[in-house]
């Protein structure tokens, strides 16, 4: 990571507000519980009003109104009440560079997030981790954009095929997106998990260690890549990486989700 951290050096990182500090420090406390996250979010209040606006939101499609922060835990539950909130703070500080289309950001975060999520679950790996991994994964490209602004014409221009942006990314600055926001998660003490998951996002069979999470984060982001929902779309997987996370393709296709099932409009920045 040390040419990253070059790279870093004259970059102006956000400041992690101490709501998520405190609620990054519970995702490395195994005794950490619902009491402890909730007294964390109240001390935020626009950050419980935005959880409970979020938890009465079609995406989760709810048969009765969430009023509370503590009912809103109740029934979206604590794991992904503190993932979204940690989502809600980086997104509060990660100010968007010129260039970058905030809705369509935003958007394509939260598809990445969704489809990490349907796929951690589909291998008993942890759903709200790769939520969260999913959602954090194109920070990185909010960093290159601040560090090297005319960058992200190059990164964004049309057409770009799943998985180049990755490329253009490297080619641009020696690093992609999740490399970056990976050094970045470490200095926040995210998990280790997150951490390895983010750096191998891209390039998933090319780590000394594998890690499932940043092969699972890779397939969602080129999920959320396509252009097009199409019924195929999963034949389009690498399949080197699908073997590995040892996916059911067949199973999957018939319980595939729509992109749009995961646009929470609750979560787009403003």
């Amino acid at each position: 990571m040390a040419h990253i951290a070059s790279f870093l050096l004259t970059t102006k990182l956000p400041i992690m507000p101490e709501v998520a500090k405190s609620l990054i420090d519970t995702l490395n406390d195994p005794e950490a519980g619902r009491t402890a996250v909730c007294d964390i979010i109240a001390k935020d209040p626009a950050l419980t009003a935005t959880l409970v606006r979020m938890a009465n939101s079609a995406i989760f499609g709810l048969s009765r109104s969430v009023t509370s922060l503590d009912s809103a835990v109740s029934v979206v539950g604590m794991s992904q009440i503190r993932a979204r909130a940690l989502s809600i703070c980086m997104g509060r500080v990660f100010e968007m560079p010129l260039g970058l289309n905030r809705l369509d950001y935003w958007h394509h975060s939260m598809v990445c997030a969704g489809y990490s999520k349907w796929l951690a679950s589909s291998i008993g790996a942890d759903k709200n981790q790769a939520w969260l991994t999913g959602m954090m994964l194109r920070l990185g490209e909010i960093i290159i954009g601040h560090r090297k602004p005319a960058m992200i014409g190059h990164i964004e221009m049309k057409p770009c095929a799943p998985g180049e942006r990755w490329a253009r990314e490297k080619a641009l600055t020696g690093f992609d997106e999740g490399q970056i926001m990976a050094e970045i998660a470490r200095r926040w003490d995210f998990p280790d998990t997150i951490v390895e998951a983010l750096s191998a996002s891209a390039a998933p069979l090319s780590t000394e260690t594998f890690s499932p999470l940043g092969a699972i984060v890779h397939l969602a982001t080129l999920l959320s890549d396509q252009v097009a929902y199409t019924q195929d779309v999963l034949q389009t997987l690498p399949p080197m990486v699908v073997e590995k996370l040892q996916l059911d393709l067949p199973k999957l296709q018939a319980q595939l989700p729509h992109p749009e099932s995961f646009s929470d409009i609750s979560m787009m920045q403003t």
